[in-house]
């Protein structure tokens, strides 16, 4: 989906090749330079087109074709890579810290593995400039993934049957799931337009080719997909216990869980 999406974002800038180009002021000898069958020819039908050539011209449809296939590549492959961290992130990713009292929990950290060598892996670096690029992205990427998943805690009713326990020690116990989205969490660090710019500014060569629009489709479907990824992906067996410390026996009266903790098993991201 991201490398669709991505590729619809693109495409979107509308971007004619060769960049500005006018056609020349001697029409007659600029048509005499070219064989008839070079003067109109078919352009890339790749759909959505991510350029468009400027004229029917033998040399702009083939400048068409060669740039919708080389940034096309580009962006399907740097998608799978940013796809593949977030998957392996996903599988290892657990929560500790989290805080019991009675059912209630509190605080929690996201701990997981940083993306970048996951996406420098995977990505494009078959040319100086596609590794220029794929090493901006994955640094910016994973910078303001972790900025984010640190902002993660807990405040929701995760354990009702903590709140009566007949035993000075509650089992361990899986909080009731819930989505990402249920939980705190300041999503600003991997915001598009400031991942954007942060790529931009880390890249610092304004004569690189389409790199702001590249930035652009990237982070745009990265943000589409992690929205959806917020609210479907459920936080799952983070396992709680604690002491009750109104047990006294003879008696077994029933008390809350107090001072108890909360960590997830990896993969609980699902």
């Amino acid at each position: 989906m991201m490398k669709q999406l991505a590729r619809l974002k693109f495409s979107q800038n509308n971007l004619k090749v060769p960049t500005n180009w006018q056609n020349p002021a001697n029409s007659e000898h600029y048509g005499k330079a070219f064989k008839d069958s070079e003067k109109t020819t078919s352009p890339d039908t790749t759909a959505p087109p991510l350029f468009m050539p400027a004229t029917m011209n033998k040399y702009h449809t083939e400048t068409q074709k060669k740039l919708n296939s080389d940034f096309g590549t580009f962006i399907d492959t740097t998608c799978d890579a940013i796809c593949g961290a977030w998957s392996q992130w996903q599988s290892a990713a657990t929560m500790v810290g989290v805080m019991i009292m009675g059912p209630m929990a509190t605080l929690g950290q996201v701990v997981g593995i940083p993306w970048q060598p996951l996406i420098l892996a995977q990505g494009a670096k078959s040319t100086p400039m596609q590794m220029k690029y794929t090493n901006v992205i994955a640094t910016v990427l994973s910078t303001s993934w972790m900025t984010y998943t640190a902002t993660i805690k807990v405040a929701m009713s995760w354990y009702p049957l903590f709140a009566a326990m007949a035993s000075p020690v509650a089992p361990p116990t899986p909080n009731i799931p819930c989505p990402v989205s249920a939980l705190i969490q300041v999503p600003v660090s991997i915001q598009p337009m400031l991942m954007k710019m942060q790529m931009v500014g880390q890249l610092a060569d304004p004569m690189a080719p389409f790199h702001q629009e590249l930035f652009d489709c990237i982070c745009d479907a990265f943000d589409k997909c992690f929205k959806i990824w917020q609210n479907s992906t459920m936080v799952t067996n983070v396992m709680g216990t604690g002491p009750v410390p109104t047990f006294l026996p003879p008696y077994v009266p029933v008390g809350p869980v107090v001072g108890g903790v909360g960590i997830m098993t990896p993969g609980g991201f699902v």
